[in-house]
């Protein structure tokens, strides 16, 4: 597919639109008119004084419109509303998201909330962006309720996040950095004693501030891949270094049902640990062993009934819409499935095709956007019947027909981690490979990122590199007090 770009700096956006309606296809980006075509081409074009004009010529089928624009800040959304409607009528298909690519969409209504209230903010999603109603209230309502959630950080305010990049096998939808636990398992000890030790030098540091520990959450990879042990380990060094008398959640993931046990279900709770996570994403053992995962429906029960009885009342989900081999109906009695066992979060995600993933790199076939949808509806209906309410929503770049990924709760059971990263409302402090940790100045919208090592065996190897970093933290908000 081609993308042409004439006289104008909104490739992206019309990049990630085209992708959109045509996720398969590899999309060349080629500036300005040179005349080559393909099967699949967008000529997208701004001239004279603020017209837009957008022609496609989808396997012989063709389109042109344009439109001549007020202001040049409009100049990128007309320019989208004109590719999104050509495209929409010559593929039969039109995108729930409308015209909106953005990651956040519930960060974009409270932006419109408080500048053109409620009414207006809703006005502008289904007139201006093309959102349609049910996403558009979906946004909504997502909205305020991170707005209260986001009202419980303030700017001594932070959370730790704790990098785990380990798995028993890699899913054929994942492009994480996570390593299968029989190649890496020499690796572990030496990796968890650095990431002590990054834990250790981390709390010096919070403590030195006065920064305030309000959530932890553990992540990866599966952190239960780690032995009970090292697990102890963890969380005896976290609770020796870290001031908890302000913490409000902690959340270990415990994703794989072939990972947990009732040894580490006790370990993990005796540490304080509130709120797991046992995500079974499909209660089909055919759609599990197509996408990689060696454990089976059956499992997921077993372990959400320990979770029970060590002690765990705060257990979240995850389900996956549009998985390799799963049909409708199957998905739909995965949904059924986890709301008869009533935990009190279920996270509900659309299958994204990521670049490095097996799905991707194989040519594996999934379901459609109109299908993804159509399982989001059903789950979504199911949710609000049974007592749940969305809290928060994200989406991925090149997730099945735009759509969305949302954290469905029971009353007070929201994850106040999920909100304060994905809102960026306050500093998140990240040990281990992989981790990013990301400073937010309270007073700004800045934003500074601290990258470690992506991988385990750098991150051993490269540790001291790593701890010397960790001074940045320091100077940052030596900064902000001086400003």
């Amino acid at each position: 597919m081609i993308l042409r770009v004439v006289n104008h700096k909104f490739h992206y956006e019309m990049e990630n639109l085209c992708r959109v309606f045509y996720p398969y296809e590899t999309i060349r980006v080629i500036r300005d008119d040179d005349g080559e075509n393909d099967d699949i081409t967008v000529v997208t074009e701004l001239y004279g004084e603020y017209t837009v004009r957008v022609s496609v010529n989808i396997h012989g089928t063709t389109g042109t419109r344009e439109k001549s624009v007020a202001d040049y800040d409009d100049c990128e959304r007309e320019m989208a509303i004109l590719l999104f409607s050509l495209l929409s009528e010559i593929s039969g298909y039109t995108p729930k998201w409308g015209i909106l690519t953005g990651v956040r969409p519930s960060k974009l209504m409270n932006t419109l909330i408080n500048e053109y209230g409620d009414k207006g903010a809703k006005k502008y999603f289904t007139d201006k962006l093309l959102v349609c109603e049910k996403k558009t209230e979906l946004a909504y309502e997502v909205a305020k309720a991170e707005e209260r959630i986001m009202s419980l950080s303030d700017e001594k305010s932070f959370s730790l996040y704790v990098s785990i990049p380990f798995c028993p096998t890699r899913c054929n939808y994942c492009s994480f950095v996570s390593h299968s636990i029989a190649q890496a398992k020499k690796l572990l000890p030496e990796y968890v004693e650095n990431l002590c030790k990054e834990i250790r030098q981390t709390a010096e540091i919070a403590n030195s501030l006065g920064l305030r520990l309000e959530s932890i959450y553990w992540g990866g990879g599966t952190p239960t891949t780690l032995s009970a042990e090292m697990l102890e380990k963890i969380c005896a060094e976290i609770n020796s270094d870290f001031d908890l008398s302000h913490l409000r959640e902690y959340t270990i993931e415990a994703g794989r049902a072939d990972t947990v046990t009732p040894e580490k279900l006790r370990v993990i709770k005796s540490a304080g640990v509130g709120r797991i996570s046992i995500n079974p994403q499909t209660f089909n053992d055919d759609v599990l062993k197509a996408i990689g995962r060696r454990h089976t429906v059956d499992d997921v029960v077993r372990v959400f009934g320990e979770a029970r009885d060590a002690g765990f009342d705060n257990i979240n989900m995850d389900l996956i819409a549009g998985l390799t081999d799963d049909t409708y109906e199957s998905f739909c009695n995965s949904v059924d499935r986890a709301i008869a066992m009533d935990p009190e979060n279920i996270t509900l995600h659309t299958l994204a095709l990521k670049r490095s993933s097996t799905i991707v790199t194989h040519g594996v076939d999934v379901q459609s956007g109109e299908i993804a949808n159509k399982m989001l509806e059903y789950a979504q209906n199911r949710f609000y019947c049974a007592g749940y309410r969305p809290y928060y929503m994200y989406r991925q770049s090149r997730s099945l027909g735009n759509l969305e990924n949302v954290g469905w709760c029971k009353d007070g059971f929201e994850c106040l981690y999920n909100v304060f990263m994905m809102e960026e409302c306050h500093t998140v402090l990240a040990v281990g490979a992989g981790a990013v940790t990301k400073l937010k100045d309270p007073y700004s919208r800045n934003i500074e990122r601290i990258f470690n090592y992506k991988y385990p065996y750098e991150y051993n190897s490269r540790y001291e590199v790593i701890a010397e970093r960790k001074g940045q933290i320091k100077e940052f908000y030596d900064k902000i007090k001086r400003c």
